[in-house]
């Protein structure tokens, strides 16, 4: 089948968890999993293909090689041989710091090629979990920067109990972290820019204050406030739940856990890439010549742009996202 399927990078963190290993069903003794990068084209950090006629090729060696027939042709005229989006699993065993991603305008400004905007899925996390997302009251950038001196910032934000099934948008510019106990998929643009704004005065291995950003992050920060930064939907069974569309990326829930089911994906009409993250149960995808392929829990599949129709049976949840 021409899909691909790559080598997850495992990141080993100081706050990372246990869970990771055997939600991919891995065979790997790394502990600490803190990330898996299941597809990326970041460099040095480069997902490699794990099997088929292109196994052993990097992921952005494999967009060099095959153009718009992988990304589409106006994703290859806008990004070129640079792979657009990143995926990654996370799981969080103590608190991330607080940090913001700055837009692509303002990454400029700061001297690195794009921003990052991203979006969170929640997947079966610890029932206390909770996490940070925007602010909650109108802050000044003066006043930013004294909370993060006297350590009153936390004072300023939004913070979210979180259960699977909840759905976080983070357009660049918005303060967010991750608390402990979260466990979530998290899609994002190609960039590996994050200012830290507070790391809660915790050292590192070697007794040392991780570095923060303070002053690239009060330039990249939306002060605005809103009422809810949750994405709300109401869950739909066997159908494709658009949850998030912007620029970069379009994100829906397909959910045939139920009773099992079937889907038929349609993408003719599509000019471009198609991501599969599966996030709960078990699955099998079947392109329009008969062939198959897993579709299971923490697995993640890249379908090329040429390839256009699939079923999938089972009882799987999965993440569809467009480039």
């Amino acid at each position: 089948m021409n899909i691909f399927k790559f080598q997850p990078l495992l990141k080993s963190t100081l706050w990372g968890g246990e869970r990771i290993i055997p939600f991919k069903h891995l065979n790997d003794n790394m502990e600490n999993v803190g990330e898996s990068w299941e597809i990326s084209g970041v460099k040095d950090n480069e997902t490699i293909v794990s099997e088929g006629q292109y196994k052993g090729k990097k992921l952005n060696d494999l967009v060099a090689e095959l153009k718009e027939k992988l990304v589409g042709k106006e994703c290859y005229k806008r990004y070129g041989d640079e792979f657009p989006l990143l995926i990654k699993f996370i799981d969080a065993r103590q608190d991330l710091s607080i940090q913001v991603h700055p837009t692509d305008e303002i990454a400029k400004k700061q001297g690195r090629e794009r921003g990052k905007t991203e979006m969170w899925y929640l997947m079966d996390s610890a029932p206390e979990a909770k996490l940070y997302s925007g602010l909650k009251k109108k802050i000044t950038p003066e006043e930013y920067k004294k909370m993060v001196e006297d350590d009153t910032i936390c004072d300023a934000l939004a913070q979210y109990a979180v259960k699977e099934g909840d759905v976080f948008f983070l357009p660049a510019g918005r303060i967010h972290a991750i608390g402990a106990g979260c466990f979530l998929a998290e899609i994002q643009q190609t960039s590996d820019v994050t200012w830290r704004i507070y790391d809660f005065k915790r050292k590192d291995k070697n007794g040392n204050y991780r570095e923060l950003h303070t002053q690239q992050a009060s330039e990249a920060i939306d002060y605005a406030v809103y009422d809810n930064y949750r994405t709300e939907y109401t869950p739909v069974q066997n159908q494709r739940q658009e949850v998030v569309k912007c620029q970069y990326f379009t994100t829906s829930i397909f959910d045939l856990t139920s009773d099992g089911g079937e889907k038929n994906l349609d993408y003719t009409d599509h000019d471009g890439f198609v991501i599969l993250i599966g996030v709960k149960g078990e699955g099998t995808l079947t392109n329009a010549n008969g062939e198959n392929t897993s579709l299971n829990t923490g697995e993640t599949i890249l379908i090329p742009a040429t390839e256009t129709k699939f079923k999938v049976t089972g009882n799987v949840r999965f993440l569809e996202v467009y480039g």
